[in-house]
């Protein structure tokens, strides 16, 4: 069930990133243990587990780390692990008694995947931060946006999430595989500011090759273009148009009938702002629907823009299974697929605490070390 089933990693709960990459390996099959503080966090405890999906697929162990026998707990289901993911701000495993010297001590084969928004070091490692922070600095907010307006903030998706959760998750499974040949574990150092910075790489490369511009909104994937663009329809709703290659173009100009005479230079960029005038009045002029038969069957790049009530609805989707919906809450299915060892959504999010037992014994507790550590409160456990 899954390209990673065989893996054991320990997560050390966290918020956004860290969970997202854990649910990415959890998807693919890997045994994910979450360890959840007693109670759990503002984002865990008051959460529907049915809603919680970047907890989904895991089991939950609930261990108190201030405490000595709760670190010594850890320490213990690492022997066996094959890997641990965090994501506190550095310095805080090390105070814990879980930093990667300790922990590699007790397994020396073990990948530490750390996550942070700064690095593991660097004057700004310290340093409070958010996803949008570490986009702004790693150069990748400054393109976004329209001309003549500030940067768009893209959600938490560029440095949470794809420079962050998914940076993690890939060096990890890179350090999982190499430790299978070497024997030898190592440190993972996933930083958000990083992988940020790695996802503007072509257009990094764009802009010293002269072609991109500093000032937002004029290039071609940035709105600048009259034919990379978001439009609004006469039903106050949106399309999208992505018709840079030529045979794309001439698509668009072809469904434009009679307006297409005043799009026949594509590249004129001293015209662009003109021409994405003369676009904008033209899509007002139907509503999404009517663009959308328009373009039915029609090689010009060319989507409605849904929203996220509309999403899982269309014809694509259900035809993909892109979404799972059990008819109480529908979310992403595991991405990507596999031709053989295909990944599911095997159970929504763990109760805090629902497998402590189960875990401890399927590590070598005995009943005995069992009650006294959950005497001690050390471990906590839940029935839900």
């Amino acid at each position: 069930m899954g390209p990673l089933q065989g893996l054991t990693i320990i997560e050390i709960t966290g918020i956004g990133p860290g969970p997202f990459a854990a649910m990415l390996l959890a998807d693919m099959g890997a045994d994910v243990i979450r360890v959840e503080r007693p109670g759990g966090s503002m984002f865990t405890a008051a959460h529907n587990p049915k809603l919680d999906f970047l907890n989904r697929n895991k089991r939950c162990i609930s261990i108190d780390l201030k405490n000595a026998a709760g670190v010594d707990t850890v320490l213990t289901l690492l022997e066996k692990a094959d890997a641990l993911l965090e994501g506190n701000r550095p310095g805080v495993m090390e105070r814990l008694g879980l930093g990667p010297d300790i922990c590699l001590d007790r397994n020396p084969a073990l990948v530490y995947g750390r996550m942070t928004g700064w690095g593991q070091d660097g004057p700004m490692a310290r340093s409070a931060g958010h996803d949008i922070n570490y986009v702004a600095l790693s150069g990748a907010l400054h393109p976004i946006g329209r001309a003549g307006e500030k940067p768009a903030i893209p959600l938490n998706l560029v440095g949470d999430f794809g420079g962050g959760g998914l940076m993690l998750a890939y060096g990890m499974v890179c350090a999982l595989l190499e430790a299978k040949n070497s024997g030898q574990g190592q440190v993972v150092d996933a930083a958000m500011i990083d992988g940020a910075a790695t996802l503007m790489a072509s257009t990094f490369a764009a802009n010293q090759a002269g072609f991109w511009s500093d000032e937002r909104g004029t290039n071609l994937l940035d709105s600048g273009a009259h034919f990379y663009e978001v439009y609004e329809t006469a039903d106050g709703k949106y399309i999208s148009l992505g018709s840079i290659e030529p045979q794309f173009y001439a698509a668009l100009l072809e469904k434009l009938g009679d307006d297409a005479q005043h799009f026949e230079n594509q590249f004129d960029m001293e015209n662009w702002p003109a021409m994405k005038e003369r676009m904008t009045a033209i899509i007002k002029r139907k509503t999404r629907d009517e663009w959308d038969d328009m373009f039915e069957g029609v090689d010009a790049c060319y989507a409605p823009v849904l929203s996220m009530s509309e999403v899982r609805h269309h014809p694509h989707h259900r035809a993909r299974g892109t979404f799972v919906d059990d008819g109480e809450v529908w979310q992403p299915a595991p991405a990507p697929r596999f031709s053989r060892t295909g990944a599911e959504i095997r159970h929504a999010a763990a109760s805090i605490g629902e497998h402590s037992e189960e875990i401890l014994r399927e590590f070598g507790f005995s009943e005995e070390e069992i009650e006294a550590r959950i005497a001690s409160g050390a471990v906590h456990c839940h029935s839900p």
